[in-house]
Protein backbone atom coordinates (compact mmCIF):
# COMPACT_ATOMS: atom_id res chain seq x y z
CA UNK A 1 0.00 0.00 0.00
CA UNK A 2 1.13 3.49 -0.79
CA UNK A 3 2.25 5.25 2.01
CA UNK A 4 -0.57 8.15 3.31
CA UNK A 5 0.05 11.54 4.74
CA UNK A 6 2.43 14.13 4.51
CA UNK A 7 6.60 13.30 5.24
CA UNK A 8 9.15 14.81 4.65
CA UNK A 9 12.66 12.80 3.35
CA UNK A 10 15.72 12.84 1.10
CA UNK A 11 15.33 16.64 1.17
CA UNK A 12 11.74 16.73 -0.51
CA UNK A 13 8.56 16.77 0.77
CA UNK A 14 5.64 14.15 0.05
CA UNK A 15 1.96 13.94 -0.05
CA UNK A 16 -0.49 10.40 -0.46
CA UNK A 17 -4.05 10.15 -0.25
CA UNK A 18 -6.53 7.86 -1.12
CA UNK A 19 -9.35 8.68 -3.12
CA UNK A 20 -10.22 6.08 -5.48
CA UNK A 21 -13.27 7.62 -6.86
CA UNK A 22 -12.22 11.20 -7.80
CA UNK A 23 -11.72 12.27 -11.20
CA UNK A 24 -9.26 14.91 -10.12
CA UNK A 25 -7.56 16.02 -6.50
CA UNK A 26 -5.33 18.89 -5.86
CA UNK A 27 -2.74 19.55 -2.94
CA UNK A 28 -3.72 23.30 -1.07
CA UNK A 29 -0.57 24.88 0.29
CA UNK A 30 -1.89 27.61 2.23
CA UNK A 31 0.69 31.05 3.30
CA UNK A 32 -1.11 33.46 5.07
CA UNK A 33 -4.68 33.78 3.67
CA UNK A 34 -3.15 32.76 -0.22
CA UNK A 35 -4.04 28.84 -1.28
CA UNK A 36 -2.09 27.60 -4.11
CA UNK A 37 -3.28 24.79 -5.77
CA UNK A 38 -0.78 22.07 -7.30
CA UNK A 39 -2.64 18.93 -8.86
CA UNK A 40 -1.86 15.00 -7.68
CA UNK A 41 -1.10 12.23 -9.78
CA UNK A 42 -3.03 9.35 -9.79
CA UNK A 43 -1.54 6.16 -8.71
CA UNK A 44 -3.66 2.95 -8.00
CA UNK A 45 -6.40 3.69 -5.79
CA UNK A 46 -4.14 7.05 -4.03
CA UNK A 47 -3.10 10.71 -5.18
CA UNK A 48 0.47 11.59 -4.92
CA UNK A 49 2.79 14.64 -5.55
CA UNK A 50 6.39 14.92 -4.41
CA UNK A 51 7.38 19.00 -3.72
CA UNK A 52 11.17 20.16 -3.59
CA UNK A 53 12.57 21.22 -0.18
CA UNK A 54 11.75 19.97 3.33
CA UNK A 55 8.28 21.95 3.98
CA UNK A 56 7.85 21.10 8.07
CA UNK A 57 5.30 23.63 9.32
CA UNK A 58 3.26 23.75 5.86
CA UNK A 59 -0.16 24.44 6.09
CA UNK A 60 -2.39 22.12 3.69
CA UNK A 61 -5.16 20.47 2.80
CA UNK A 62 -6.65 18.53 -0.39
CA UNK A 63 -9.68 19.28 -2.98
CA UNK A 64 -11.26 16.19 -4.74
CA UNK A 65 -13.50 16.71 -8.16
CA UNK A 66 -16.06 14.04 -9.06
CA UNK A 67 -19.65 13.09 -8.44
CA UNK A 68 -21.83 14.62 -6.38
CA UNK A 69 -24.61 11.92 -5.29
CA UNK A 70 -25.18 11.05 -1.62
CA UNK A 71 -28.18 8.31 -2.64
CA UNK A 72 -24.80 6.85 -3.61
CA UNK A 73 -22.22 7.40 -1.35
CA UNK A 74 -20.40 10.15 -3.30
CA UNK A 75 -19.66 13.44 -1.82
CA UNK A 76 -17.01 15.14 -4.38
CA UNK A 77 -17.20 18.93 -3.94
CA UNK A 78 -14.03 20.72 -5.09
CA UNK A 79 -15.11 23.62 -3.40
CA UNK A 80 -14.55 21.76 0.10
CA UNK A 81 -10.97 21.86 1.92
CA UNK A 82 -10.29 18.50 3.47
CA UNK A 83 -8.88 17.28 6.38
CA UNK A 84 -5.74 14.69 5.33
CA UNK A 85 -7.08 11.46 7.72
CA UNK A 86 -3.19 10.97 8.63
CA UNK A 87 -2.88 15.01 9.71
CA UNK A 88 -1.30 14.77 13.06
CA UNK A 89 -1.63 18.54 13.95
CA UNK A 90 -4.11 21.24 12.59
CA UNK A 91 -3.51 24.71 12.70
CA UNK A 92 -7.20 25.57 14.58
CA UNK A 93 -10.12 24.09 15.73
CA UNK A 94 -12.74 22.28 13.80
CA UNK A 95 -16.16 24.28 13.90
CA UNK A 96 -19.62 23.78 12.97
CA UNK A 97 -20.78 25.48 9.91
CA UNK A 98 -23.91 25.19 7.50
CA UNK A 99 -21.71 25.59 4.62
CA UNK A 100 -19.73 22.25 5.64
CA UNK A 101 -22.69 20.05 4.49
CA UNK A 102 -24.12 22.65 1.29
CA UNK A 103 -22.45 21.19 -2.46
CA UNK A 104 -20.49 24.43 -3.95
CA UNK A 105 -20.32 26.25 -0.46
CA UNK A 106 -16.26 27.05 -0.38
CA UNK A 107 -14.99 25.84 2.93
CA UNK A 108 -11.26 27.02 2.99
CA UNK A 109 -11.94 29.62 5.62
CA UNK A 110 -13.70 27.83 8.34
CA UNK A 111 -12.19 24.03 7.90
CA UNK A 112 -8.36 23.37 9.36
CA UNK A 113 -5.36 23.20 7.35
CA UNK A 114 -2.96 20.09 8.70
CA UNK A 115 0.35 21.27 9.45
CA UNK A 116 3.48 18.91 8.01
CA UNK A 117 5.36 17.14 10.25
CA UNK A 118 9.00 17.94 11.02
CA UNK A 119 10.66 14.37 11.04
CA UNK A 120 11.04 13.78 14.49
CA UNK A 121 13.51 10.14 16.25
CA UNK A 122 10.94 7.68 17.09
CA UNK A 123 9.96 6.85 20.69
CA UNK A 124 11.76 3.11 21.55
CA UNK A 125 8.76 2.50 24.05
CA UNK A 126 9.50 0.54 27.08
CA UNK A 127 7.05 -2.03 28.65
CA UNK A 128 3.69 -0.35 29.51
CA UNK A 129 3.68 1.63 32.49
CA UNK A 130 0.62 -0.85 33.61
CA UNK A 131 -0.28 -2.91 36.53
CA UNK A 132 -3.61 -5.28 36.33
CA UNK A 133 -5.55 -4.59 39.33
CA UNK A 134 -4.41 -1.10 39.79
CA UNK A 135 -6.53 2.08 39.12
CA UNK A 136 -7.45 3.88 36.21
CA UNK A 137 -8.07 7.54 36.74
CA UNK A 138 -10.27 9.22 33.68
CA UNK A 139 -9.66 12.19 33.23
CA UNK A 140 -11.57 15.27 30.81
CA UNK A 141 -8.83 16.80 30.15
CA UNK A 142 -10.07 20.75 29.54
CA UNK A 143 -12.29 20.19 32.80
CA UNK A 144 -9.84 18.57 35.30
CA UNK A 145 -7.80 22.32 35.43
CA UNK A 146 -10.14 24.65 33.94
CA UNK A 147 -10.40 25.98 37.87
CA UNK A 148 -7.58 24.40 39.39
CA UNK A 149 -5.72 27.28 41.62
CA UNK A 150 -2.41 25.79 41.23
CA UNK A 151 -2.16 25.91 37.72
CA UNK A 152 -1.22 28.67 35.58
CA UNK A 153 -3.62 29.93 33.53
CA UNK A 154 -2.19 29.68 30.63
CA UNK A 155 -1.66 26.12 31.12
CA UNK A 156 -5.28 25.34 32.66
CA UNK A 157 -7.05 23.14 30.41
CA UNK A 158 -4.58 21.64 28.40
CA UNK A 159 -2.86 18.20 28.23
CA UNK A 160 0.62 20.33 29.57
CA UNK A 161 -1.41 20.51 32.43
CA UNK A 162 -1.30 16.98 33.75
CA UNK A 163 2.46 17.36 33.76
CA UNK A 164 2.17 20.13 36.45
CA UNK A 165 3.88 19.18 39.98
CA UNK A 166 0.40 19.93 42.06
CA UNK A 167 -1.15 17.58 39.52
CA UNK A 168 0.96 15.34 39.77
CA UNK A 169 1.32 15.32 43.55
CA UNK A 170 -2.61 14.90 43.98
CA UNK A 171 -2.38 11.72 41.05
CA UNK A 172 0.78 10.23 43.50
CA UNK A 173 -1.55 10.90 46.49
CA UNK A 174 -4.54 8.92 45.06
CA UNK A 175 -1.89 5.93 43.81
CA UNK A 176 -3.06 5.92 40.24
CA UNK A 177 -1.51 3.25 38.13
CA UNK A 178 -2.88 5.31 34.89
CA UNK A 179 -4.51 8.51 34.21
CA UNK A 180 -6.94 7.48 30.59
CA UNK A 181 -7.94 10.99 28.84
CA UNK A 182 -11.07 11.39 27.64
CA UNK A 183 -10.66 12.10 23.52
CA UNK A 184 -7.60 14.77 22.51
CA UNK A 185 -8.05 14.24 19.37
CA UNK A 186 -9.60 17.08 17.21
CA UNK A 187 -13.39 17.03 17.12
CA UNK A 188 -16.46 18.92 15.73
CA UNK A 189 -19.66 20.06 17.71
CA UNK A 190 -22.84 17.97 16.86
CA UNK A 191 -25.02 20.38 14.07
CA UNK A 192 -27.73 20.97 16.86
CA UNK A 193 -25.72 21.98 19.79
CA UNK A 194 -24.37 26.08 17.79
CA UNK A 195 -28.54 26.94 17.67
CA UNK A 196 -28.63 26.13 21.45
CA UNK A 197 -25.16 28.60 22.67
CA UNK A 198 -23.75 25.05 23.19
CA UNK A 199 -20.55 23.21 22.47
CA UNK A 200 -19.44 19.73 22.80
CA UNK A 201 -17.05 19.68 26.20
CA UNK A 202 -15.79 15.52 26.14
CA UNK A 203 -14.16 15.27 22.30
CA UNK A 204 -16.47 12.07 21.28
CA UNK A 205 -17.02 14.11 18.08
CA UNK A 206 -13.40 13.42 16.28
CA UNK A 207 -12.77 14.18 12.38
CA UNK A 208 -9.65 13.06 11.89
CA UNK A 209 -8.21 9.87 13.73
CA UNK A 210 -4.36 11.08 14.87
CA UNK A 211 -4.68 15.10 14.64
CA UNK A 212 -4.55 16.41 17.78
CA UNK A 213 -7.09 19.31 18.97
CA UNK A 214 -5.42 22.60 19.12
CA UNK A 215 -7.46 23.71 22.16
CA UNK A 216 -6.70 20.98 24.35
CA UNK A 217 -2.79 20.51 22.39
CA UNK A 218 -1.75 23.43 21.32
CA UNK A 219 2.01 21.91 21.57
CA UNK A 220 0.70 19.36 19.35
CA UNK A 221 2.69 15.99 19.31
CA UNK A 222 5.89 17.33 21.59
CA UNK A 223 3.23 18.73 24.07
CA UNK A 224 1.41 15.26 24.52
CA UNK A 225 5.46 13.41 24.81
CA UNK A 226 6.33 15.38 27.58
CA UNK A 227 3.41 15.16 29.42
CA UNK A 228 3.76 11.17 28.78
CA UNK A 229 7.43 11.35 29.98
CA UNK A 230 6.47 13.84 32.93
CA UNK A 231 3.65 10.99 34.11
CA UNK A 232 6.23 8.21 33.61
CA UNK A 233 8.46 9.75 35.80
CA UNK A 234 6.18 9.99 38.03
CA UNK A 235 5.30 6.12 37.18
CA UNK A 236 2.18 6.62 35.88
CA UNK A 237 0.52 5.31 32.88
CA UNK A 238 -0.99 7.14 30.18
CA UNK A 239 -3.98 5.61 28.09
CA UNK A 240 -5.55 7.47 25.08
CA UNK A 241 -9.60 7.11 24.79
CA UNK A 242 -10.04 6.46 21.12
CA UNK A 243 -12.97 6.82 18.84
CA UNK A 244 -12.80 4.70 16.03
CA UNK A 245 -16.59 3.98 15.72
CA UNK A 246 -17.86 7.17 13.75
CA UNK A 247 -16.51 10.67 12.60
CA UNK A 248 -17.85 14.25 13.20
CA UNK A 249 -19.01 13.68 9.35
CA UNK A 250 -21.73 12.57 10.89
CA UNK A 251 -25.39 11.19 9.18
CA UNK A 252 -26.30 11.85 5.49
CA UNK A 253 -27.01 15.26 6.31
CA UNK A 254 -23.45 16.53 7.75
CA UNK A 255 -20.83 18.10 6.54
CA UNK A 256 -17.82 16.88 4.03
CA UNK A 257 -14.64 17.09 6.04
CA UNK A 258 -12.31 14.51 5.55
CA UNK A 259 -13.10 10.95 4.14
CA UNK A 260 -16.57 12.10 3.28
CA UNK A 261 -15.03 13.92 0.71
CA UNK A 262 -12.14 11.70 -0.54
CA UNK A 263 -13.42 7.99 0.01
CA UNK A 264 -16.50 7.79 1.79
CA UNK A 265 -16.72 3.63 1.26
CA UNK A 266 -15.36 4.24 5.21
CA UNK A 267 -18.60 4.22 6.40
CA UNK A 268 -20.36 1.03 6.49
CA UNK A 269 -23.83 0.92 4.43
CA UNK A 270 -26.96 -0.89 4.64
CA UNK A 271 -27.93 -2.98 1.44
CA UNK A 272 -30.49 0.01 0.34
CA UNK A 273 -27.17 2.12 0.34
CA UNK A 274 -28.42 4.11 3.69
CA UNK A 275 -25.52 4.83 6.18
CA UNK A 276 -25.77 2.24 9.31
CA UNK A 277 -25.96 4.00 12.38
CA UNK A 278 -24.60 1.05 15.09
CA UNK A 279 -23.39 4.52 17.10
CA UNK A 280 -26.16 7.17 17.53
CA UNK A 281 -24.04 9.09 15.60
CA UNK A 282 -25.20 8.86 12.21
CA UNK A 283 -22.35 7.21 10.60
CA UNK A 284 -20.42 3.87 11.48
CA UNK A 285 -16.59 3.29 10.14
CA UNK A 286 -16.57 0.07 8.46
CA UNK A 287 -14.09 -2.13 9.95
CA UNK A 288 -14.59 -4.82 7.56
CA UNK A 289 -12.26 -2.49 5.03
CA UNK A 290 -9.10 -3.12 4.99
CA UNK A 291 -7.69 0.13 4.69
CA UNK A 292 -9.87 1.47 7.85
CA UNK A 293 -8.23 -1.18 9.68
CA UNK A 294 -4.93 -0.12 8.88
CA UNK A 295 -6.06 4.25 9.37
CA UNK A 296 -6.66 2.62 13.16
CA UNK A 297 -3.78 0.66 13.41
CA UNK A 298 -1.65 3.67 11.77
CA UNK A 299 -3.09 6.45 14.43
CA UNK A 300 -2.46 4.04 17.09
CA UNK A 301 1.73 3.33 15.65
CA UNK A 302 1.85 6.84 15.96
CA UNK A 303 0.98 7.65 19.35
CA UNK A 304 2.88 4.91 20.57
CA UNK A 305 6.35 5.78 18.51
CA UNK A 306 5.61 8.78 18.84
CA UNK A 307 4.09 10.12 22.01
CA UNK A 308 5.06 6.45 24.10
CA UNK A 309 1.60 5.93 24.94
CA UNK A 310 1.22 2.76 26.90
CA UNK A 311 -2.67 1.99 25.79
CA UNK A 312 -5.73 2.71 24.28
CA UNK A 313 -9.74 2.26 25.43
CA UNK A 314 -11.81 2.47 22.46
CA UNK A 315 -15.45 4.35 23.10
CA UNK A 316 -18.15 1.55 21.25
CA UNK A 317 -15.45 -1.07 20.92
CA UNK A 318 -17.77 -3.58 19.24
CA UNK A 319 -17.69 -1.45 16.07
CA UNK A 320 -13.97 -2.54 15.47
CA UNK A 321 -15.22 -5.93 15.30
CA UNK A 322 -18.58 -5.64 12.99
CA UNK A 323 -18.34 -6.51 9.36
CA UNK A 324 -21.65 -5.97 10.16
CA UNK A 325 -22.43 -8.07 12.80
CA UNK A 326 -19.64 -8.08 16.20
CA UNK A 327 -17.25 -10.87 15.37
CA UNK A 328 -15.16 -11.98 18.14
CA UNK A 329 -12.65 -13.46 15.47
CA UNK A 330 -12.64 -10.31 13.61
CA UNK A 331 -9.58 -9.21 11.62
CA UNK A 332 -8.36 -6.08 13.70
CA UNK A 333 -7.73 -8.51 16.71
CA UNK A 334 -4.99 -10.38 14.83
CA UNK A 335 -3.66 -7.39 13.24
CA UNK A 336 -3.27 -5.67 16.41
CA UNK A 337 -1.79 -8.81 18.74
CA UNK A 338 0.77 -9.09 15.32
CA UNK A 339 2.09 -5.58 15.29
CA UNK A 340 5.21 -5.00 17.00
CA UNK A 341 4.78 -1.77 18.45
CA UNK A 342 1.08 -2.76 19.86
CA UNK A 343 1.18 -6.10 20.65
CA UNK A 344 2.29 -5.90 24.10
CA UNK A 345 0.05 -2.33 24.96
CA UNK A 346 -3.01 -2.06 27.29
CA UNK A 347 -6.10 -2.27 25.19
CA UNK A 348 -9.69 -1.91 27.05
CA UNK A 349 -13.01 -1.88 25.35
CA UNK A 350 -16.25 -0.28 25.80
CA UNK A 351 -17.96 -3.43 25.31
CA UNK A 352 -21.00 -2.17 23.21
CA UNK A 353 -22.66 0.29 20.58
CA UNK A 354 -26.35 0.35 19.83
CA UNK A 355 -26.38 -1.67 16.63
CA UNK A 356 -28.07 -5.50 16.75
CA UNK A 357 -26.04 -7.52 19.43
CA UNK A 358 -24.40 -4.67 20.11
CA UNK A 359 -24.03 -5.69 23.98
CA UNK A 360 -20.42 -7.72 23.91
CA UNK A 361 -19.74 -7.54 27.20
CA UNK A 362 -16.64 -10.47 27.89
CA UNK A 363 -16.61 -11.11 24.58
CA UNK A 364 -13.37 -9.27 23.85
CA UNK A 365 -9.57 -10.97 23.28
CA UNK A 366 -8.63 -12.38 26.27
CA UNK A 367 -5.86 -10.14 27.07
CA UNK A 368 -8.03 -7.22 26.73
CA UNK A 369 -9.56 -5.41 29.83
CA UNK A 370 -13.38 -4.28 29.36
CA UNK A 371 -15.53 -1.88 31.27
CA UNK A 372 -17.82 -3.81 33.32
CA UNK A 373 -21.08 -1.77 33.43
CA UNK A 374 -22.80 -4.80 35.30
CA UNK A 375 -20.13 -4.08 38.48
CA UNK A 376 -21.68 -0.36 38.38
CA UNK A 377 -25.27 -1.47 38.40
CA UNK A 378 -25.45 -4.14 40.74
CA UNK A 379 -22.97 -2.57 43.16
CA UNK A 380 -25.51 0.77 42.95
CA UNK A 381 -28.62 -1.61 43.44
CA UNK A 382 -27.32 -3.36 46.04
CA UNK A 383 -26.65 -0.17 48.22
CA UNK A 384 -29.99 1.19 47.16
CA UNK A 385 -31.40 -2.31 48.73
CA UNK A 386 -32.41 -4.17 45.42
CA UNK A 387 -29.49 -6.53 44.43
CA UNK A 388 -28.63 -9.50 46.48
CA UNK A 389 -25.67 -10.18 48.56
CA UNK A 390 -25.31 -13.02 45.88
CA UNK A 391 -25.23 -10.43 43.17
CA UNK A 392 -22.33 -8.31 44.71
CA UNK A 393 -20.24 -11.29 45.73
CA UNK A 394 -20.14 -12.45 41.87
CA UNK A 395 -19.00 -8.75 41.28
CA UNK A 396 -16.75 -8.39 43.76
CA UNK A 397 -15.08 -11.90 43.16
CA UNK A 398 -14.28 -10.42 39.31
CA UNK A 399 -17.41 -11.42 37.70
CA UNK A 400 -16.96 -14.99 36.75
CA UNK A 401 -20.32 -15.17 35.27
CA UNK A 402 -19.00 -12.89 32.36
CA UNK A 403 -14.93 -13.24 32.37
CA UNK A 404 -15.20 -17.63 32.76
CA UNK A 405 -14.10 -18.80 36.51
CA UNK A 406 -10.74 -18.99 34.92
CA UNK A 407 -8.97 -15.68 34.18
CA UNK A 408 -6.02 -15.83 30.92
CA UNK A 409 -2.60 -15.10 31.92
CA UNK A 410 -4.19 -14.95 35.64
CA UNK A 411 -5.74 -11.88 35.73
CA UNK A 412 -9.27 -10.33 35.74
CA UNK A 413 -10.41 -9.13 32.78
CA UNK A 414 -13.17 -6.98 34.44
CA UNK A 415 -12.69 -2.88 34.72
CA UNK A 416 -14.76 -2.17 37.87
CA UNK A 417 -16.33 1.44 37.84
CA UNK A 418 -18.90 2.90 40.07
CA UNK A 419 -19.55 6.40 37.65
CA UNK A 420 -17.54 7.28 34.24
CA UNK A 421 -17.99 10.49 32.28
CA UNK A 422 -20.89 9.34 31.28
CA UNK A 423 -24.04 8.91 33.65
CA UNK A 424 -24.06 10.45 36.94
CA UNK A 425 -20.86 11.52 38.92
CA UNK A 426 -20.69 9.32 42.11
CA UNK A 427 -21.57 11.94 44.52
CA UNK A 428 -24.80 12.75 42.46
CA UNK A 429 -25.50 9.01 42.56
CA UNK A 430 -26.26 9.28 46.21
CA UNK A 431 -27.81 12.85 45.66
CA UNK A 432 -30.64 12.54 42.90
CA UNK A 433 -33.10 10.00 41.90
CA UNK A 434 -33.93 11.73 38.56
CA UNK A 435 -31.91 13.03 35.91
CA UNK A 436 -31.54 17.07 35.43
CA UNK A 437 -30.18 17.98 31.99
CA UNK A 438 -32.53 20.83 31.21
CA UNK A 439 -29.33 22.77 30.60
CA UNK A 440 -28.25 20.87 27.51
CA UNK A 441 -31.82 22.16 25.59
CA UNK A 442 -33.41 18.95 24.77
CA UNK A 443 -36.62 19.21 27.26
CA UNK A 444 -34.59 16.92 29.76
CA UNK A 445 -34.84 13.82 26.97
CA UNK A 446 -31.39 13.08 26.78
CA UNK A 447 -28.79 11.03 29.20
CA UNK A 448 -29.72 7.40 30.98
CA UNK A 449 -33.64 7.28 32.48
CA UNK A 450 -32.69 4.84 34.88
CA UNK A 451 -29.28 4.96 36.75
CA UNK A 452 -29.89 2.90 39.87
CA UNK A 453 -29.56 5.86 42.20
CA UNK A 454 -31.12 7.77 44.65
CA UNK A 455 -31.23 10.81 46.86
CA UNK A 456 -31.21 10.20 50.65
CA UNK A 457 -34.58 12.14 50.87
CA UNK A 458 -33.71 15.09 49.64
CA UNK A 459 -33.78 15.96 45.38
CA UNK A 460 -30.37 17.57 44.74
CA UNK A 461 -28.34 20.18 47.50
CA UNK A 462 -29.26 19.67 51.09
CA UNK A 463 -28.49 21.79 54.08
CA UNK A 464 -29.83 19.07 56.45
CA UNK A 465 -27.38 17.62 58.89
CA UNK A 466 -28.35 14.03 58.21
CA UNK A 467 -29.42 14.19 55.37
CA UNK A 468 -25.44 15.17 54.16
CA UNK A 469 -24.53 12.53 57.17
CA UNK A 470 -26.44 9.90 54.85
CA UNK A 471 -24.61 10.63 51.98
CA UNK A 472 -21.49 10.66 53.30
CA UNK A 473 -21.76 7.46 54.36
CA UNK A 474 -23.38 5.90 51.35
CA UNK A 475 -20.12 7.74 49.22
CA UNK A 476 -17.45 5.87 51.61
CA UNK A 477 -19.71 2.53 51.27
CA UNK A 478 -19.61 2.39 47.57
CA UNK A 479 -16.31 2.89 47.57
CA UNK A 480 -15.02 1.00 50.26
CA UNK A 481 -16.68 -1.77 47.80
CA UNK A 482 -14.82 -0.46 44.71
CA UNK A 483 -11.40 -0.79 46.07
CA UNK A 484 -12.69 -4.17 47.94
CA UNK A 485 -12.91 -5.75 44.41
CA UNK A 486 -10.99 -8.03 42.20
CA UNK A 487 -10.06 -6.33 38.87
CA UNK A 488 -8.79 -3.49 37.71
CA UNK A 489 -10.81 -0.42 39.06
CA UNK A 490 -11.52 3.18 37.69
CA UNK A 491 -12.52 6.46 39.27
CA UNK A 492 -13.56 9.68 37.60
CA UNK A 493 -11.92 12.08 37.91
CA UNK A 494 -13.39 14.31 41.11
CA UNK A 495 -15.87 11.62 42.33
CA UNK A 496 -12.51 11.23 45.22
CA UNK A 497 -13.97 14.27 46.25
CA UNK A 498 -17.50 14.83 45.93
CA UNK A 499 -17.70 16.40 42.75
CA UNK A 500 -21.32 16.97 41.11
CA UNK A 501 -22.62 18.31 37.77
CA UNK A 502 -26.06 19.40 39.16
CA UNK A 503 -27.51 16.24 38.57
CA UNK A 504 -26.44 16.57 35.13
CA UNK A 505 -26.11 12.57 33.82
CA UNK A 506 -25.21 13.64 30.29
CA UNK A 507 -22.41 17.28 30.90
CA UNK A 508 -20.96 16.33 26.77
CA UNK A 509 -22.07 19.67 26.00
CA UNK A 510 -21.25 21.35 29.24
CA UNK A 511 -17.92 23.36 28.71
CA UNK A 512 -18.79 25.57 32.19
CA UNK A 513 -19.42 25.02 35.78
CA UNK A 514 -21.33 22.00 35.38
CA UNK A 515 -18.38 20.22 33.88
CA UNK A 516 -15.78 21.51 35.13
CA UNK A 517 -14.09 19.97 38.46
CA UNK A 518 -14.48 22.31 41.14
CA UNK A 519 -10.82 21.99 43.09
CA UNK A 520 -11.82 24.59 45.71
CA UNK A 521 -15.00 23.08 47.19
CA UNK A 522 -13.98 19.69 47.12
CA UNK A 523 -14.53 17.34 49.94
CA UNK A 524 -10.74 16.88 51.85
CA UNK A 525 -12.02 14.25 54.10
CA UNK A 526 -13.81 12.44 51.56
CA UNK A 527 -10.78 12.33 49.44
CA UNK A 528 -8.25 11.47 52.37
CA UNK A 529 -10.49 8.53 52.84
CA UNK A 530 -10.20 7.77 49.36
CA UNK A 531 -6.08 8.34 49.29
CA UNK A 532 -6.26 5.88 52.19
CA UNK A 533 -8.05 2.91 50.27
CA UNK A 534 -5.78 3.48 47.56
CA UNK A 535 -2.67 3.41 49.67
CA UNK A 536 -4.11 0.15 51.22
CA UNK A 537 -4.25 -1.66 48.11
CA UNK A 538 -1.36 -0.61 46.05
CA UNK A 539 0.31 -1.91 48.88
CA UNK A 540 -0.12 -4.80 47.53
CA UNK A 541 0.71 -4.84 43.45
CA UNK A 542 -0.89 -7.24 41.18
CA UNK A 543 -2.84 -9.07 44.49
CA UNK A 544 -6.09 -7.46 42.87
CA UNK A 545 -5.55 -8.94 39.24
CA UNK A 546 -7.09 -12.12 40.39
CA UNK A 547 -9.65 -13.51 43.02
CA UNK A 548 -7.48 -15.39 45.19
CA UNK A 549 -9.42 -19.05 46.62
CA UNK A 550 -10.76 -20.69 48.42
CA UNK A 551 -12.19 -18.16 50.30
CA UNK A 552 -14.91 -18.37 53.07
CA UNK A 553 -17.98 -16.63 52.55
CA UNK A 554 -19.30 -15.69 56.35
CA UNK A 555 -22.72 -14.30 57.66
CA UNK A 556 -22.78 -11.91 60.05
CA UNK A 557 -23.02 -14.86 63.23
CA UNK A 558 -19.68 -15.93 61.68
CA UNK A 559 -20.72 -18.92 60.17
CA UNK A 560 -20.94 -19.79 56.32
CA UNK A 561 -23.93 -18.36 54.15
CA UNK A 562 -26.44 -20.40 53.34
CA UNK A 563 -27.69 -21.22 50.44
CA UNK A 564 -30.91 -19.58 50.98
CA UNK A 565 -29.05 -16.33 51.71
CA UNK A 566 -27.81 -15.36 48.76
CA UNK A 567 -30.44 -14.61 46.53
CA UNK A 568 -32.50 -13.53 49.84
CA UNK A 569 -33.59 -9.56 49.73
CA UNK A 570 -33.25 -9.73 53.31
CA UNK A 571 -29.99 -10.33 53.74
CA UNK A 572 -27.93 -7.51 54.19
CA UNK A 573 -24.40 -9.18 55.53
CA UNK A 574 -21.22 -10.41 53.93
CA UNK A 575 -17.76 -11.31 54.64
CA UNK A 576 -15.15 -12.47 53.37
CA UNK A 577 -12.14 -13.93 54.60
CA UNK A 578 -8.94 -15.22 52.51
CA UNK A 579 -5.95 -17.20 53.19
CA UNK A 580 -3.02 -15.89 54.93
CA UNK A 581 -1.39 -13.97 52.04
CA UNK A 582 -4.11 -13.13 49.97
CA UNK A 583 -5.84 -9.53 49.74
CA UNK A 584 -7.37 -8.47 53.00
CA UNK A 585 -11.10 -9.62 54.15
CA UNK A 586 -13.90 -7.28 53.62
CA UNK A 587 -17.23 -6.93 55.84
CA UNK A 588 -19.97 -5.07 53.92
CA UNK A 589 -23.28 -4.29 55.79
CA UNK A 590 -25.75 -2.87 54.12
CA UNK A 591 -27.93 -2.20 56.92
CA UNK A 592 -25.05 -0.37 58.71
CA UNK A 593 -24.09 1.39 55.33
CA UNK A 594 -20.50 0.23 55.56
CA UNK A 595 -17.64 -1.30 54.52
CA UNK A 596 -14.67 -2.40 56.15
CA UNK A 597 -11.75 -3.58 54.42
CA UNK A 598 -8.91 -6.03 56.53
CA UNK A 599 -9.50 -7.91 59.49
Amino acid sequence: MTRLGAWIDQGATHFAVRAPAARALWLCLFDGGEEQRVAMTRQGECWTVSLPGELAGQRYGFRADGEWNPDAGLWFDAAKLLVDPYAVELDRRFVQDPRLAQYGADTAAIVPAAIVPAPRVAIAPSAPCFTPGGLIYEVNVRGFTMLHPDVPHALRGTVAALAHPTVIAHLKALHVTAVELMPVIAWLDERHLPPLGLVNAWGYNPVAMMALDPGLCPGGVAELRDTVAALHEAGIGVLLDMVFNHSGESDREGGVLSLRGLDANAYARAPDGTLINDTGCGNTLDFAVDWVRELALATMRHFVSACGVDGFRFDLAPVLARGPGFDPAAPIFAEIAADPLLADRVFIAEPWDIGPGGYQLGNFPGHWLEWNDRFRDDVRRFWRGEATIGALATRLAGSTDVFGPHFPHGDCRSVNFLAAHDGFTLADTVAYAERHNEANGEHNRDGHGENFSWNNGVEGPSDDPAVIAARARDLRALLGTLFASTGTIMLTAGDEFGRSQQGNNNAYCQDNAIGWIDWTGRDRDLEAYVQALSARRSAQPGAYSRFHEPVHWLARDGYPIAAAEWESAGSHYLRCLGEPGTPPAFTIDRTARSVVIGE
